[in-house]
């Protein structure tokens, strides 16, 4: 089992504490093989009744995956890379199936992968620090790990602009969007989680009372505004759309979407208004992976870590560089499905 995870039992509840701190905890290969690996012991012991994830220590639950080795794979043959997608979707999967009540504790930055491990737990609990986001399209990704179904079943064109600017949201609009179930003060969490071990029955109650009023969710002020700008599933509409509307607000997404790759923006678009009818989980996360494979090896990313990550430029230059640029043919090879037995599957029962 790796370091990078503090795995244990405490009373009637297995507890998986995300443990890279140097690096806020961004997923690597092998914590995601050992999180499933621990669910599948879990699965069937009678003395583990929930399960709880969060973080050993410092100022993120999970800050998305990591980025560095991807694109160092994506460089190559892809292939270390496919294996992470491959082992994170199977994770994600089996979170999003488990039979047990999984909390999810997203207290501080909750990103990209820590999106994937919260959001298919029955119990989200933001916190005062929590600050969240499916930030891809600012390095040349997309919103992977389950985002082209979870983002199109928020309110409105919510999960479009949330994928397309990368905006990050504090955890009172994560509860008012329903992305959180429960808004804990920080402070009352360890008491939570010695509770829900106690009694992992009630888990409900006990999050409930010790639940606080959240502060005012200032997304809620925008999703008029989002809901008319960000309709369109062309990418090159919401553009005009922001440039026609005279708005501060607008004028800041705007200038946000012109920092973003082109080509990851109509990848969102598509992928999740093609998540919004998929028949289930598992055929999301084929599709996801898909995207993922051809994705990774593309000019865009490869770019996109250079300049945010290796370099920090944040002068990423996209190819094409216009939406204009980018073909539906584009589009079209990056959701060409994984050649045959080489398609992603789900656990076997």
């Amino acid at each position: 089992m790796t370091d990078q995870l503090i795995i244990r039992t405490e009373g009637f509840a297995g507890r998986i504490s995300l443990n890279r701190p140097a690096a806020i905890h961004a997923l690597t290969t092998d914590m995601c093989f050992g999180m499933t690996e621990a669910l599948k012991a879990w699965e069937h012991d009678d003395a583990v009744q929930a399960i709880l994830i969060d973080h050993s220590e410092g100022r993120g639950f999970c800050a998305g995956g990591d980025i560095r080795m991807l694109a160092e794979s994506g460089a190559k043959d892809g292939k270390e890379a496919r294996e992470f997608f491959w082992n994170e979707y199977r994770l994600n999967h089996q979170l999003f199936t488990y039979d047990k009540p999984v909390v999810a504790f997203m207290d501080g930055i909750t990103m990209g992968g820590g999106v994937g491990i919260s959001q298919p737990a029955r119990f989200r609990v933001a916190t005062e620090n929590t600050r969240f986001a499916m930030p891809e399209t600012g390095i040349g990704l997309f919103p992977d790990v389950g985002g082209g179904w979870y983002l199109p079943r928020l309110e409105g064109r919510v999960g479009q602009f949330l994928a397309l600017t990368g905006a990050r949201i504090d955890g009172a609009e994560c509860l008012a969007l329903g992305l959180a179930t429960h808004y804990l003060p920080a402070e009352k969490l360890e008491e939570a989680k010695e509770r829900i071990a106690e009694r992992p029955g009630r888990i409900a109650g006990i999050l409930g009372d010790l639940s606080v009023t959240a502060p005012d969710a200032r997304i809620t002020a925008n999703i008029d505004k989002i809901n008319r700008l960000f309709a369109s599933d062309r990418y090159e509409d919401i553009l005009e759309a922001l440039e026609k509307d005279d708005s501060d607000w607008a004028q800041k997404e705007r200038d946000t979407l012109g920092t973003k790759s082109p080509q990851t923006c109509k990848v969102a678009l598509r992928q999740l208004k093609e998540g919004a009818e998929m028949p289930d989980f598992a055929s999301q996360m084929k599709q996801e992976y898909a995207i993922g494979a051809h994705v990774v090896g593309r000019h865009d990313f490869l770019e996109g870590v250079r300049a945010l990550i290796i370099d920090k430029d944040n002068a990423p230059k996209w190819d094409p560089p216009t939406p204009e640029g980018v073909t539906d043919a584009m589009i079209d090879e990056i959701f060409a499905p994984m050649p045959a037995g080489e398609e992603w599957r789900p656990l076997e029962d």
